[in-house]
């Protein structure tokens, strides 16, 4: 019989092939990656709110002291906005998402709903949600147009994409419900 050549007092390490280093050294930074770039999306102020709270509810005169204060002379009311006519304004719908036909059948619904539809097509971007935009002076047309919809969504036209600078848009980045 031939004997073993090897002695049981030497001792090695046994290191894994360069392609487990990597992977290994890979699935670690996209863990890192992961964490380091989760989030909640773009966060968007609502300045409704910070209005609401500068506007002052009651005034105390000097020399009232132990009365209850009086409430703010009311500035002279405004009158109601005119009501939104919805055929004098022009909707555009763009679909977000890969349902075909999306944009067509909401395009439907806003004429249905008594507005114009000025076009319907596809977007190509990132919408955070299914938004009514607005170009300046058209916030209430918007609103109303949400309203109509069952979209929660309103924010001003951006002016640097290739939103209608006359016409509200509609991006969906869903089935309306």
């Amino acid at each position: 019989m031939a004997a073993d050549t090897r002695t049981h007092h030497e001792r090695g390490a046994v290191l894994p092939s360069p392609v487990v280093l990597l992977s290994i050294v890979a699935v670690a930074l996209a863990a890192i990656a992961f964490v380091a770039t989760r989030g909640d999306g773009p966060v968007e102020r609502d300045i409704s709110a910070t209005k609401a709270a500068a506007t002052p509810t009651a005034t105390e005169e000097p020399g009232d002291a132990g009365t209850e204060p009086s409430a703010t002379p009311t500035e002279e009311e405004k009158p109601a906005p005119p009501p939104v006519v919805r055929a004098d304004h022009s909707v555009v719908v763009f679909n977000n998402t890969a349902i075909r036909g999306l944009a067509g059948r909401v395009s439907e619904k806003v004429e249905d709903a008594g507005w114009k539809v000025a076009a319907a097509d596809n977007w190509y971007g990132t919408v955070p949600a299914t938004t009514v935009y607005f170009p300046k002076g058209k916030k209430a047309v918007a609103q109303q147009l949400a309203l109509d919809l069952g979209i929660a969504r309103v924010q001003p036209a951006d002016a640097d994409s290739d939103m209608s600078e006359t016409n509200l848009t509609v991006i969906l980045t869903g089935e309306l419900d």
